[in-house]
């Protein structure tokens, strides 16, 4: 079962998403909080595996919700929520930490695909929204590069490769075909390169392999 945090300042929002994810088996909705400090607060005590979190709130926005939630010890998936696909907030959320993020307009099978893949450890950003993504937060930088370098180097072969396919925006099952791996193994992988390159998130990996011109 997949538990999900909804945190909006909207109350027919939340309510919307509350009455579509209720019908399903697989995922629960224990909670909801009308802004970011309040989300925090209701994150901590019902450990949700996923949180759908607005940007633009009250009290305390999304962004900077996001940020203190990915700072703690076994934080939970985050999947930002937004008007507008080009919003500068959603691009630094995805920055720090966010797991991928929906427009409110998206159909509920598709919002519920993106739990259920954040949920496995999936990414929720097409390559090409990790291309657009990257751009914005990480313009080349020739005095990052070597130290891009340097963190790529620690990686063994096979992680380097599953850090390069990660850049790319490919998902573990996407990896795994094309490394010939089983999922299981690449999601091993990832956990080892999230580790050693000290990043909590695909897009995180995706600005050091940019970095260090292997993009």
């Amino acid at each position: 079962m997949i538990t999900v945090l909804v945190v909006d300042d909207d109350p027919l929002v939340r309510s919307a998403l509350g009455l579509m994810l209720g019908g399903q088996a697989d995922v629960r909705v224990v909670g909801e909080a009308g802004d970011g400090r309040a989300g925090i607060a209701a994150a901590g005590e019902l450990r949700p595996d996923v949180v759908l979190m607005d940007i633009r709130m009250p009290v305390l926005d999304g962004l900077a919700a996001t940020i203190e939630l990915r700072r703690r010890p076994d934080p939970p998936h985050v999947i930002v929520l937004t008007t507008f696909d080009a919003d500068d907030y959603v691009l630094r959320a995805l920055a720090a930490g966010a797991d991928g993020f929906l427009l409110k307009d998206t159909p509920p099978p598709e919002i519920l695909e993106a739990i259920r893949k954040v949920a496995d450890g999936d990414p929720m950003l097409s390559p090409s929204v990790t291309r657009r993504l990257i751009q914005q937060v990480a313009p080349p930088d020739s005095s990052r590069s070597g130290q891009a370098q340097e963190r790529l180097a620690c990686l063994t072969e096979r992680e380097h490769d599953v850090a390069l396919a990660v850049g790319r925006g490919l998902s573990n099952a996407e990896i795994a075909a094309e490394l010939y791996l089983s999922v299981p193994t690449v999601k091993a992988h990832v956990s080892r390169v999230f580790e050693k390159l000290e990043v909590t998130n695909r897009v995180q990996v995706a600005i050091v392999v940019h970095d260090a011109g292997q993009a």
